[in-house]
C-alpha cells in the first residue's frame, strides 16, 4: 500500500514551501515643541498578521478520517488501505473507498502594539525625558481539516487550540547634566510590569490525544502570570584630558520573583594622531531574569523524531512533571562582559574599526534536550506515560558558556561615480571561542533512564550552529532619487548534530555546512521627500545550504561507509528525505532561496 500511495503520490502529499503571509501594519509619530527646548512627543504602532501553512499530510494507511474529511468515491479505482489495516477496525471499510487522506492546516494570527508618550525638556543645564509605554502582542492558533480521533465520528474538524499573550506598561525617567566641560553626570529610574497569559484551546482541540497535527492548550495549563521591577542607575563621564575619557555605570533592580540585583560598567577612551586614532576598552557584569514565557509556557505538540512524529511536552519549571524529576526553578542569568577596540579616521571619508570582545555566561538558560525513556516503568518512564508524550524539555539553567571574537567595520564614503555617490562597507566578526565550561547536574530520575538535560545536539546547538565567521560586503550608490544597494554576505561553515532527526547515531555524526555567499539587491526611488519606493530582492542568485556528513570517530565512520546507509540518514536530517537540499535544522542562512518584497514609505 504504501509503495502504491507513493507511486501515485511522489511528493507524499506534502505542500512545501513558505506559507501565506498577509498583514497590515500601522505606524505614527510626532512631536509637539513648547517653551526653549520642551518636546510633547509620541510614537504608536499597531500589526495585524495572519499565517497560513500547512502540517505533514496524513497518508491513508498512516491516518483515517472516520469518515469526516472526504466523500465516498471511487477514485479511479484507487484504493489504499483495506479492513485488515484501518487504524480503527469497527469502521465500515466502505467509508474508505478512494479515500487518498488528508493535510491539516495550521493557520497563526498574530497582533502587536507599542504606544510611547513622553515630555523632554532642559532647566538650568538639566535635561529629562519622562516617557510610559505601553505595549503587547497576542498569538492565537487555528488548525482546519483535522480530527481528535479519541473523539471518533463526534470529532470536530477545525479547532481553536489557544494562543499566547504578553503584555508590559513601562514608565522611565532620565536626567543629565554636563556640570563642567569635563564632567557629566546622568541618573534615572524605571518601573516596569509585565503580564503573560496562555490562552486555553476549546475542550475538543486537547481531549484525548487532541486535535491530529497541533493538540491544544489544555485549560489546566492556561492562565495569568505578572510580575513587577524597579531599577535606578547612575552614570558618570570625566575627560581627565581631552583624550582620556573615563566612564563609570551603576544599575541595581528589584523583581517581585528575583529579588535584588545589582550590576556595573566601567570602560575608557584614549584619543591619538588628532582624533585620527582611539583606544577603547570597557568591563562590564550583566543580570537576565527569565522572561515570564520561559517560566510559565507549557504545551504539547506533535513533532519528527527518528523519522517520525511524536507527541513532545514541554513543561514548566514549576509544573508537578518538573518537581517529580527534580528539576528545579529557573534562576537568573549572570555574565561578565569584557571588550577592547580601535578606531582609526586616517581621512574624512574612511573609518575603521576592530574589537575584541569575551562574554562568559553563567546559569545560562537553556532548552533542554529531548528527555525520553525506554523503560516505561522508571520514574521517567511513568511521568511521560502519565502526560501523554513520547518525550518532555524543559528551560533549565543549564550551563556557563565563554565566547569570544573580533568584530570589525571598514567604511569608505562618499566616492564620485558618474553623476552619483559610491559608499562601500565591509563589517563582520571571526568567532575565536564559543565553549561549554563545566558539566550540568544531572537529576537522578533523568540520569537513570539513561537520558540527559544537555545532549549532543544542544551543545552542538550552542557551540557550533553559529558561522565560525560572517563578512559582508555592501556597496550603496545614490543618484537623484534613485538609490542602489548591493550586499554580498559570507557565511563560514557550521556544524550540527541532529539527533532529534538522525537518532542515537549522530552522536558519532556531524551534518557539516559549507561557507556560502549570499547577494542581496535594493532598488529605491524617491517620488518627492515623503514618499518613496523600494524594491528589494534577498539572495538573488537563489543560494541554498550545502552540507554533508562527517564521522567523529569509527563507529560513525562505519554507520556512512555504506552509500545507501549514507543516503537513508540524509534522508532523516532532511525531513525524510524529500528536502535532501538541505537539512532540517542548523544551516546557517535561510532555506527558503530567493524572496522578492517591495514597500511603499509615505510620510505625513
Amino acid at each position: 500500500m504504501i509503495e502504491r500511495f507513493l507511486t501515485d503520490v511522489p511528493t507524499g502529499g506534502n505542500i512545501n514551501g513558505t506559507g501565506e503571509v498577509s498583514a497590515a501594519r500601522f505606524l505614527i509619530n510626532g512631536g509637539i515643541p513648547f517653551g526653549e527646548h520642551g518636546l510633547l512627543y509620541a510614537n504608536a504602532a499597531y500589526v495585524s498578521k495572519k499565517v497560513l501553512s500547512f502540517a505533514n499530510y496524513r497518508t491513508p494507511y498512516w491516518r483515517q478520517d472516520r469518515g469526516l474529511l472526504h466523500s465516498v468515491t471511487d477514485n479511479g479505482g484507487k484504493n489504499y488501505i483495506t479492513a485488515a489495516t484501518l487504524a480503527f477496525p469497527s469502521d465500515d471499510p466502505n467509508i474508505y473507498r478512494g479515500y487518498v487522506g488528508y493535510v491539516p492546516t495550521f493557520e497563526g494570527d498574530l497582533t502587536d502594539y507599542n504606544f510611547t508618550a513622553g515630555v523632554k525638556d532642559e532647566l538650568n543645564g538639566w535635561a529629562s525625558d519622562l516617557s510610559f509605554t505601553l505595549g503587547g502582542n497576542k498569538q492565537s492558533y487555528t488548525v482546519d481539516n483535522t480530527v481528535n480521533r479519541t473523539l471518533g465520528t463526534a470529532s470536530p474538524t477545525r479547532f481553536r487550540p489557544g494562543g499566547y499573550g504578553f503584555n508590559h506598561a513601562v514608565g522611565n525617567l532620565d536626567i543629565s547634566k554636563s556640570v563642567t566641560d569635563a564632567f557629566v553626570v546622568a541618573f534615572g529610574a524605571e518601573a516596569r510590569s509585565e503580564s503573560y497569559t496562555i490562552f486555553a484551546g476549546d475542550t475538543a482541540s486537547y481531549s484525548g490525544e487532541g486535535a491530529n497535527s497541533f493538540p491544544g492548550i489544555n485549560a489546566v495549563n492556561a492562565g495569568t502570570n505578572t510580575r513587577f521591577n524597579l531599577g535606578g542607575y547612575v552614570d558618570l563621564s570625566y575627560d581627565i584630558t581631552k583624550d582620556f575619557l573615563i566612564n563609570g555605570a551603576f544599575r541595581t533592580e528589584n523583581y517581585s520573583d528575583f529579588g535584588n540585583a545589582s550590576v556595573f560598567k566601567l570602560s575608557s577612551r584614549y584619543k591619538l594622531a588628532n582624533d585620527k586614532a582611539v583606544i577603547r576598552a570597557s568591563y562590564s557584569t550583566g543580570f537576565r531574569a527569565p522572561t515570564l514565557h520561559q517560566i510559565y509556557a507549557q504545551s504539547t505538540q506533535a513533532s519528527f523524531v527518528g523519522g517520525t512524529i511524536q507527541l513532545s511536552g514541554l513543561f514548566n519549571n514549576r509544573s508537578a512533571q518538573a518537581r517529580a524529576l527534580g528539576i528545579p526553578n529557573l534562576k537568573p542569568e549572570k555574565s561578565t562582559n569584557i571588550s577592547v577596540g580601535v578606531g582609526l579616521n586616517p581621512t574624512k571619508n574612511l573609518s575603521i574599526s576592530l574589537d575584541y570582545f569575551k562574554i562568559d555566561v553563567e546559569d545560562r538558560i537553556v532548552y533542554s534536550s529531548s528527555i525520553s525513556s525506554s523503560d516505561p516503568n522508571s520514574t521517567l518512564g511513568q511521568i511521560l506515560s502519565k502526560a501523554g508524550v513520547a518525550n518532555i524539555q524543559f528551560f533549565i539553567n543549564g550551563i556557563k558558556t565563554s565566547t569570544s571574537g573580533l568584530d570589525y567595520v571598514v567604511s569608505y564614503r562618499n566616492i564620485g561615480l558618474g553623476n552619483g555617490t559610491l559608499g562601500i562597507n565591509l563589517a563582520g566578526n571571526f568567532m575565536l571561542t564559543n565553549e561549554i565550561v563545566g558539566t550540568p547536574t544531572e537529576p537522578q530520575a533523568i540520569k537513570d533512564a539513561g537520558s540527559s538535560i544537555l545532549s549532543a545536539q544542544i551543545k552542538s546547538l550552542l557551540t557550533e550552529s553559529r558561522p565560525e565567521y560572517k563578512s559582508i560586503l555592501g556597496f550603496d550608490y545614490t543618484v537623484g532619487k534613485w538609490s542602489f544597494g548591493l550586499n554580498n554576505t559570507l557565511f563560514g561553515p557550521t556544524r550540527f548534530q541532529d539527533l532529534d532527526n538522525g537518532g542515537s547515531i549522530m552522536n558519532h555524526i556531524k551534518a557539516e555546512f559549507d561557507p556560502a555567499v549570499v547577494t542581496d539587491l535594493s532598488i529605491g526611488y524617491s517620488f518627492t521627500d515623503k514618499v518613496s519606493l523600494a524594491l528589494n530582492c534577498n539572495n538573488l542568485l537563489d543560494v541554498l545550504p550545502k552540507w554533508d556528513l562527517v564521522a567523529l570517530n569509527a563507529q560513525g565512520a562505519a554507520a556512512i561507509a555504506n552509500p545507501a546507509d549514507k543516503a537513508l540518514l540524509r534522508g532523516f536530517l532532511g525531513f525524510s528525505g524529500r528536502y535532501d537540499i538541505l537539512g532540517y535544522n542548523g544551516s546557517q542562512f535561510s532555506q527558503l532561496g530567493r524572496i522578492f518584497n517591495m514597500q511603499m514609505t509615505v510620510k505625513f
